[in-house]
């Protein structure tokens, strides 16, 4: 048996100051400091007690400062993968979202999607992103721990779950898991079948309660 649990970041600077995000180094907000400790406080009521629980996060400051907190919590210690980083857009990183608007050429609805160049100098393509992703994924299922928390980003999160559903990366030109910002998603193989199962997709009730909390 084996579960997964795959958080996104919560709001971070480049959210509301409406720039890139991709690799610039960008903090959580105050909001977003807030809602990484509802994230923790969500996870260990979902894991149960006295179990082994592995930490893995990209190595960028706004994820690190999300497993900071499930790590205080759980007495672990997070695990930095550069490898679970959001997409690179490249030139784009930290300018503003219009700039990148003005700029980017979007892939074909049919066709070459994955190598596809998007016209930013030094922006990922969508193949590079789905390697290194599923290259992580590798290493991390690879090790016995039932219990795996894995903090990432948004776009990121689509290659998390067509790697633990075995999706080929030649067919994930067209994939894409869009969830909320803070979210958790959670991924179960059981003992008997060996099913994997995507349990829940970008489940932010935790963040809904700590608002009316």
């Amino acid at each position: 048996m084996r579960t997964i649990y795959a958080v996104t970041h919560p709001e971070a600077t480049h959210h509301v100051e409406r720039v890139v995000g991709g690799w610039h180094d960008s903090q959580l907000t105050p909001a977003g400091l807030s809602a990484a400790a509802s994230i923790a406080q969500a996870l260990r009521a979902q894991i149960p007690g006295g179990v082994d629980v592995e930490l893995f996060s990209s190595d960028l400051r706004r994820t690190r400062q999300t497993a900071e907190k499930v790590a205080e919590l759980f007495g672990v210690k997070s695990l930095l993968d550069h490898r679970l980083r959001e997409k690179s857009y490249g030139e784009a990183g930290g300018r503003p979202q219009e700039w990148l608007d003005q700029r980017f050429v979007p892939p074909p609805a049919a066709g070459e999607r994955l190598e596809h160049d998007e016209g930013v100098e030094g922006a990922e393509t969508k193949a590079a992103l789905a390697q290194r992703i599923y290259a992580a994924m590798d290493e991390i299922l690879r090790r016995p721990c039932e219990h795996q928390i894995i903090v990432t980003h948004g776009g990121s999160l689509t290659f998390v779950v067509t790697s633990w559903i075995k999706m080929p990366i030649t067919a994930v030109g067209h994939a894409s898991f869009r969830v909320p910002s803070g979210s958790i998603t959670t991924l179960h193989e059981d003992d008997f079948f060996h099913n994997r199962t995507v349990v829940n997709l970008g489940d932010t009730r935790h963040l809904d309660f700590a608002k009316a909390g």
